[in-house]
């Protein structure tokens, strides 16, 4: 029987999702999974673009390139309110003066990039880094200001460091809709049959997180770039929530809209096809 590849992010939020998948605490429906890959979420966005894996964690950005190989599962994925990147800098400055400066972003591919472009789109003088460098090079001054994501969100003001703009606040302004960060998807050639399948393990194995969550804290905390319980307890928290449980009507459209913006301003390619394969 095939086995499939699966890849996600050690993040707390990731980690949440999947333990109970990867650890057998939950029936697969008659499928079988490859160890999985855990990997900053930029690697996974670029590993999609070849189409390296089955299942896997993907920014909505990502999504945006890579429709016609991957569909989005109902279940995992990573909407919200109050819980966007936030433009960094080692001292207050007026968004207008930063855009002008070095930024940097923890990949290309990722939605909090897509966001900055969006927001501040004469930025020119864009860094890629991994996610967990970007506050020291800000500190360093290696780089006049950075977009964090993950953890970050709860450190950056214990390194004196402060918030120019919360990007997802100035999404939910312009959009009033939650902003779509991340999701899990797979490959549309799997077939209707099993997407369906994997999809129900995955909603599962959130259900499980949800009801047995202390379990789940050695896995997480193991994986974990901040190993503190209280950051680690306010990253799921923050991260993972109703649309993790299904994404719904709501996170659906969000997600669209994220799209054909970043169509608008020219960084996602067209393409019709569906979000998720029903």
């Amino acid at each position: 029987m095939k086995k499939y590849s699966l890849g996600y992010s050690p993040c707390p939020n990731d980690t949440f999702i999947f333990y109970a998948l990867v650890h057998g605490k939950i029936d697969l429906d008659g499928f079988l999974l490859e160890e999985p890959v855990l990997q900053d979420v930029e690697q996974l966005n670029t590993w999609a673009l070849s189409g390296r894996l089955d299942i896997t964690k993907l920014s909505f950005h990502a999504l945006g390139h890579v429709l016609d190989e991957y569909c989005v599962l109902s279940a995992g994925s990573a909407l919200g309110r109050g819980c966007g990147p936030l433009l960094i800098a080692g001292s207050k400055m007026n968004t207008g003066d930063i855009s002008e400066k070095r930024i940097a972003i923890p990949g290309r591919l990722t939605t909090a990039a897509l966001l900055l472009q969006m927001f501040l789109p004469e930025c020119t003088q864009l860094v890629e880094m991994r996610f967990d460098h970007i506050m020291d090079a800000v500190m360093t001054g290696h780089v006049d200001g950075g977009v964090i994501i993950h953890e970050s969100r709860f450190t950056y003001k214990d390194k004196g460091l402060v918030c120019l703009q919360d990007l997802g606040e100035w999404w939910e302004k312009e959009t009033d809709m939650p902003i779509p960060l991340g999701c899990i998807a797979v490959r549309r050639d799997l077939g209707e049959e099993t997407i369906a399948r994997i999809d129900r393990a995955i909603s599962d194995s959130v259900g499980y997180a949800f009801s047995h969550p202390e379990s789940c804290l050695p896995y997480i905390r193991s994986k974990s770039q901040e190993t503190d319980l209280g950051v680690v307890q306010s990253h799921i928290e923050l991260y993972v929530n109703d649309f993790s449980k299904d994404i719904g009507t709501e996170g659906l459209a969000a997600v669209q809209l994220f799209l054909e913006k970043g169509r608008k301003v020219g960084v996602l390619p067209e393409n019709s096809l569906e979000i998720m394969q029903r």
